[in-house]
């Protein structure tokens, strides 16, 4: 009875939605950022709507699980991948939402010996799991540089993927914007129904997410960017016609219901959010910018030189009553040693002290 009732369920749910919302639904969903995959297939590999290249840095080894085997690491916006040269079904697939702490350390490679090696912690389906890359190329900053940029790049740029309440996203009744973010549409007077007597708020519509705010507190609000938004759909509810927006179980699986009046107004705002997500869908903006120099200074050229300081040295013969400090300078370029004697007040065998000049006065020479 209970597998009968699953499937009916199951049933009732394809009913209401069609094959090619099934498929976009599957399609939309953005795993690169959000999993670690081992050894996946070549298709998984290629760059999805919105994923793009930002470096490719060849002879990299995968020192923890594929020591002394070279490959090529490869730094998009959302992921980092590693695939061996000899074979490509040995690879990695590393999201940015996975990784945790990223670190250089020493490490000893077969194809290196001891070395430094970018060290990334990660954790994903309550596993953690370690990964080691060491960059085979001699002086070359790239592997730690440009991992590190990016993954900063990422964590700065959340809003545009992650659902985010009680934010601060609005100041003065206006949405704080994003880069490159533009508002289609901002209407006054939409309720939020998640309470039993609904909140008067503003809806914004831009071109990666909406957000609405109440009117009375403005960091009651919410941000749901199209990234997590499943659905977007008209109901009725206690309060009469209603946008109910659901978001993917990934952020939580939120429903969200806002009344909007009139009714004309409400479907035009439904229809306006359903365009937004559709043109989103075919070219996600995931917040992540990153430019790279046309060639890549070497380790010489980004290391500074140690200089010694411009020091002049100044007498103190006024205060010691002879320039202890400059006749011990002058003995640097001595041809050979003094003789070695006991000295009773240090305790010590030292080294005899010039002619005409005491301990006490080198002692004082500060």
């Amino acid at each position: 009875m209970g597998g009968k009732r699953q499937r009916d369920r199951q049933t009732e749910s394809a009913r209401g939605m069609s094959k090619t919302d099934r498929n976009k639904s599957v399609s939309s969903y953005v795993w690169q950022d959000r999993e670690i995959r081992f050894d996946a297939p070549q298709a998984h590999l290629s760059c999805r709507k919105g994923e793009f290249l930002i470096d490719s840095i060849n002879s990299v080894e995968d020192t923890k699980g594929n020591n002394g085997e070279k490959g090529q690491l490869m730094v998009t916006n959302l992921r980092i991948i590693w695939m061996a040269h000899k074979n490509s079904h040995t690879n990695l697939s590393i999201g940015y939402n996975c990784v945790s702490n990223i670190s250089i350390k020493a490490v000893k490679s077969r194809l290196k010996g001891s070395t430094q090696a970018l060290y990334v912690l990660t954790k994903f389906q309550n596993s953690r799991f370690e990964f080691i890359f060491t960059s085979l190329v001699k002086n070359s900053p790239r592997l730690f540089t440009t991992v590190q940029a990016v993954l900063r790049a990422y964590e700065t740029s959340k809003l545009y993927r992650e659902l985010k309440l009680r934010g601060s996203v609005i100041r003065n009744q206006e949405l704080i914007l994003l880069p490159h973010e533009q508002v289609y549409d901002k209407i006054s007077g939409a309720w939020n129904l998640s309470a039993d007597q609904g909140n008067l708020g503003t809806f914004f519509i831009t071109n990666v997410r909406v957000v609405w705010h109440a009117n009375m507190a403005e960091n009651f609000n919410v941000s749901i960017p199209y990234q997590q938004l499943k659905s977007c759909r008209r109901r009725e509810s206690k309060f009469g016609p209603a946008m109910v927006l659901e978001t993917n179980a990934k952020a939580g699986g939120y429903i969200l219901g806002f009344r909007i009046d009139p009714v004309e107004k409400l479907s035009e705002t439904l229809s306006q959010v359903k365009s937004m997500h559709e043109i989103f869908s075919e070219n996600p903006i995931f917040g992540v910018e990153f430019e790279t120099e046309e060639t890549t200074p070497a380790l010489e050229q980004v290391t500074i030189p140690r200089t010694e300081d411009d020091i002049e040295i100044i007498s103190t013969q006024e205060a010691t009553g002879s320039d202890a400090l400059a006749i011990y300078y002058a003995q640097a370029q001595k041809v050979c040693d003094r003789d070695v004697v006991y000295n009773p007040t240090l305790g010590l065998a030292v080294e005899s002290l010039p002619q005409e000049t005491t301990l006490e006065q080198l002692w004082n020479v500060i």
